[in-house]
């Protein structure tokens, strides 16, 4: 095809992938993290509005959010501030799907300065197909602008090291901001500088090895213009971010340390268990992406690993290792790192943009090895067929692009209970807004109490007759609510394959492809609540006599259980509350509280073996529920001293600050080493 109707087919396709994507960021959910992040971006412009006077921005304690630049998020807010926008929401949407869209527009100059038209429109075809990322570009003002920034990035510094010319002034500023851009955002942008330098490097051992000769006055006078570049852009990246401000250098430093190493931990579904973020197995990461990317583009991306030895031209081939090496080098780091990971690889998202570009490589290196017409259009076909999967699931699931899963796992039903669906709490939005619907039907005259397992204030705002709450899906039980939104994510697999979930007081499911993600809950009796508050005051029997009634109406809640058998075990009803906990476990096997509970009961009546059998239990269903090793320990303490510092060793190794554990670990010294035990006792009591 020549190279005009291609150039049109080129700006058609952005354009319309434009309309697109702006149409989908308009309708789009609201995630949790987005909630986060504007709440800290309003902090941010206190703090600006205040002249530095507000530090609500700088101290983030439990979120750690002052160790983000996130300047797209904060550039958003004060827009929305300085226009009066108030459906912020929806204009986060926007601004969100304009970066996606720009990402998308950055890696096609970047295939078109490569190898021509035909490979940029490959990228706007792969970007089209691309659930994951159009999903996330609805409502992600963190990771779809970082992957805007790092493949600006690559684009600017592998042109400027590898054109052979000299660079103008506007080719240094773009490097400049895309690099400043990407810091801003995230500390891990600082790793654009050290690519800098070391592209620069490798490219000038090249020339010299391939010519013996280096012009030792250009090179020095690059190497200084590189230094520029990285000084002015990390000044440039502090500018919209407090905690930089306060000290350019060492915070921004200490923010990557903090990134690199992540300090909140989740459990999260993979592979048909619960595990911890920091505990996933080595292949986390790219398993992620082998599920989840659509199999069409993955196929480009095995067509270029075959196809470009032969395929791309020899002075370009620098330019594509540094490609290939920005894409692997951070899979490569976080897994030699043992990092924790979490949320499928929604964080490097960043990766994206460069292996679409490599895919419409191999794409457009696969048609050039074509000779004869009609192997082209077997071909052509050949990749609409594979494009037909991921085209039908946006198709019918546009809000919910985001949680995609391929053909290699069966889609999204082969995906429900073994990986996470709705990580994001994406589906909060339908479900608020289906809830709001149901309830200005139903005519309330009194005050209706909403409850969700994230933040729906904003949901809600308004309908000034509901009042919301937040609260764990396994404690639900525990909070006075008439209607409750339900998110799957926290749902154990065994619940989500089993059928227990949604339960049988829904009223209205979410589904993505088939696929529960959200369920609106209408409490049938209150009496599980007013049973937690009667147990929590003492009023044992009271609270059995609530959680008796409570059971003839709801018996798929395992909570409801444990409590029934707390308050029958404090009325020394010893065998029925061990009956009772046990029904909680055919609900939910993995029921860490009722399994510690059960082992706790066990061994005040001396059944050592059973008491080991449920601790062990626990560890296997959370090997951080640290009380569970502390009982194990208790055990052994006097009888097997090695055996108890064993399993108190793996407690500390997590949680190095964990008294009980330490506090036991003394008593196994107390007679064999006093000294240590003593030592012990001394940090046990520095523990605040």
């Amino acid at each position: 095809m020549k190279n005009s109707k291609l150039k049109y087919i080129f700006y058609f396709s952005s354009a319309l992938l434009l309309f697109y994507m702006v149409l989908s960021g308009r309708k789009a959910g609201i995630s949790c993290d987005e909630m986060l992040h504007y709440n800290h971006s309003q902090a941010v412009y206190r703090y600006f509005e205040s002249h530095g006077a507000d530090k609500s921005a700088l101290n983030t304690p439990v979120s750690h959010l002052k160790y983000y630049g996130q300047s797209y998020d904060n550039a958003v807010t004060f827009l929305s501030r300085y226009f009066g926008i108030e459906d912020v929401y929806t204009f986060r949407g926007l601004m969100s799907s304009i970066a996606g869209w720009v990402v998308v527009l950055i890696t096609s100059f970047f295939a078109l300065w490569l190898s021509g038209y035909r490979s940029a429109v490959f990228v706007i075809l792969l970007f089209g197909l691309s659930p994951t990322f159009l999903g996330h570009s609805q409502n992600n003002l963190k990771d779809i602008p970082f992957a805007l920034s790092y493949i600006a990035s690559a684009f600017f510094i592998i042109r400027y090291l590898g054109s052979g010319k000299k660079i103008s002034i506007t080719g240094l500023l773009l490097i400049t901001f895309s690099i400043a851009f990407s810091i801003s955002i995230r500390a891990g942008g600082l790793v654009l500088i050290c690519y800098l330098y070391f592209f620069y490097f490798v490219l000038l051992l090249f020339k010299y090895f391939k010519t013996k000769e280096v012009d030792f006055r250009t090179e020095l006078k690059r190497f200084f213009q590189i230094t520029g570049i990285s000084v002015v852009a990390w000044f440039l990246s502090t500018l919209l971010w407090p905690f930089a401000l306060q000290d350019p250098v060492n915070n921004v430093l200490e923010s990557y340390k903090v990134m690199a190493h992540f300090p909140s931990t989740f459990r999260q579904i993979f592979e048909g268990r619960n595990e911890w973020s920091d505990f996933m197995p080595w292949y986390y990461l790219p398993k992620s992406m082998l599920i989840t990317i659509p199999v069409v583009i993955l196929s480009g991306l095995l067509l270029f690993v075959i196809l470009a030895k032969y395929s791309i031209p020899a002075e370009k081939r620098i330019a594509y290792g540094m490609i290939i090496f920005s894409v692997v080098f951070p899979m490569a780091f976080v897994i030699l790192e043992k990092s924790n990971l979490y949320s499928s690889w929604r964080q490097f998202l960043f990766l994206y943009p460069a292996i679409v570009l490599l895919a419409a490589i191999g794409f457009h290196c696969f048609f050039d090895f074509l000779k004869t017409k009609w192997l082209k259009w077997a071909s052509a076909i050949g990749l609409v067929i594979l494009s037909i999967h991921p085209a039908r699931y946006m198709a019918e699931n546009a809000v919910y692009s985001y949680m995609y899963y391929n053909q290699l796992v069966g889609g999204m039903n082969g995906a429900f209970g073994n990986y996470e669906t709705d990580y994001y709490y994406v589906s909060h939005k339908e479900a608020s807004e289906w809830l709001c619907g149901y309830l200005e039907n139903k005519n309330f005259n009194t005050r209706v109490k909403v409850g969700a397992t994230y933040s729906i204030d904003w949901l809600f705002r308004n309908h000034p007759e509901v009042e919301t709450s937040v609260f764990r899906n396994e404690e639900k039980s525990q909070y006075d609510w008439d209607y409750a939104i339900i998110v799957n994510r926290y749902i154990t697999p065994f619940q989500l394959k089993t059928g227990l979930w949604p339960p049988k007081n829904s009223i209205h499911t979410i589904f993505a492809d088939g696929v529960a993600i959200c369920a609106v809950l209408e409490r049938r009796t209150k009496d599980d609540f007013y049973g937690y508050v009667a147990l929590s005051e003492g009023r044992n029997q009271d609270a059995i006599n609530y959680y008796k009634n409570a059971l003839k109406t709801d018996s798929s809640d395992e909570m409801i259980f444990y409590n029934f058998g707390a308050a029958l075990y404090k009325d020394k009803q010893y065998l029925k509350a061990d009956s009772v906990l046990k029904k909680a476990l055919i609900i939910n096997p993995d029921f860490e509280s009722g399994l510690m509970y059960l082992g706790n009961i066990a061994l005040s009546h001396n059944r050592t073996d059973e008491a080991v059998m449920y601790y062990e239990r626990v560890i296997k269903a959370n090997r951080k529920y640290y009380e569970a090793y502390v009982g194990l320990a208790e055990i052994y303490v006097g009888k097997e001293d090695d055996k108890a510092r064993s399993f108190l060793r793996t407690c500390l190794k997590m949680d190095p600050h964990f008294k009980p554990a330490l506090s036991v670990m003394a008593e196994t010294y107390r007679i064999s080493d006093p000294e240590l035990a003593r030592k012990y006792d001394v940090l046990v009591n520095s523990i605040k």
